[in-house]
């Protein structure tokens, strides 16, 4: 049992020089907050409209990145930030496979591209691995076992035509969603050249989506079959990885880079991978809008490039 310690009286004097220390430290501690403006809050606290931001020191400078560096805008129209705090919570990355019949690569490079990953993330990270033709197939659900994803790889095979769109669709309406909202840190890698061959969802359709769900698209990049071939109401092969992965935030690899792509993307998702709320203002929430984050000389940040229509704060 513990026991309440005894009350001791002070004199008014020693009082009044306590209260003082105390007020003292407690303006220091507001002045500390002020000046990094990293909330102590956890990531599940962040009020408003969140979207996920990497963001990294490019000079030499160990600081860490202060919310009055960075300055954003919707439309143009400049916003104000609530809060930039560092997301330490651990990675769930999607890896989608290209198994079509004439993607230009054999199956054992995509074997060992997918396994790269499984080499190279943290502890409490995971994957999920679907390989598609004209449907999305699942492959092997949330693991870290490396042993596991290797065995499981073995369906891996090459048939029918790349209905892209669509296994993008399944992959974070089925496979990322149910995480949500409990899970922000959320990717996909696509291994393959970004050419669809008859998904009925439509391009912006799912651009739009993956940037209202917050997830990040990473490409590891084969060379297009279609030698840049003009597609019908829909960006070329090319293009379509470059929306993607710049749309979302990503970034796109050569497949020959396997190693050093999944080296990459588990280290910037695990140390740079920031959470950034704001509370929108005169801005249309009927119309996608432009979304712009700068920061100060120094310090270099990638981020999806749009809100969709209808969005609602997170």
């Amino acid at each position: 049992m513990v026991h309440p310690k005894p009350k001791v009286k002070l004199p008014r004097k020693q009082i009044n020089s306590c209260l003082a220390t105390f007020l003292a430290m407690l303006m220091a501690a507001s002045t500390l907050t002020a000046q990094s403006r990293h909330s102590s809050r956890g990531a599940g606290d962040l009020e408003g409209t969140v979207i996920p931001v990497t963001a990294w020191r490019t000079d030499e400078k160990k600081d860490p990145i202060k919310l009055e560096s960075l300055f954003l805008y919707e439309n143009g129209i400049e916003q104000k930030i609530i809060n930039f705090s560092y997301d330490p919570s651990p990675s769930k990355i999607a890896i989608l496979v290209d198994n079509s019949q004439t993607l230009p690569t054999d199956v054992e490079k995509m074997k060992a591209a997918t396994m790269e990953f499984a080499y190279e993330i943290f502890e409490g990270d995971q994957l999920f691995v679907l390989a598609y033709d004209e449907k999305a197939e699942i492959i092997q659900e949330w693991t870290d076992d490396a042993k596991k994803l290797e065995t499981s790889l073995a369906t891996f095979r090459k048939k029918g035509n790349p209905f892209l769109f669509d296994a993008l669709r399944s992959t974070a309406g089925e496979v990322l969603l149910p995480l949500m909202p409990g899970t922000r840190k959320t990717a996909i890698v696509v291994i393959g050249d970004g050419l669809d061959r008859g998904s009925t969802t439509k391009f912006d359709t799912i651009l739009g989506e993956l940037q209202n769900y917050n997830i990040t698209v990473y490409f590891l990049q084969i060379p297009d079959r279609s030698a840049g071939a003009y597609r019908r109401d829909q960006p070329k092969a090319s293009a379509v990885v470059t929306q993607l992965t710049e749309g979302t935030g990503g970034k796109a690899f050569p497949l020959e880079e396997a190693q050093t792509a999944a080296k990459f993307i588990c280290d910037e998702l695990r140390r740079n991978r920031f959470l950034l709320s704001y509370q929108p203002v005169n801005t249309s929430t009927f119309d996608a809008r432009r979304v712009l984050l700068t920061a100060d000389q120094g310090i270099a940040v990638r981020h999806k490039t749009a809100q969709p229509p209808n969005i609602k704060a997170n």
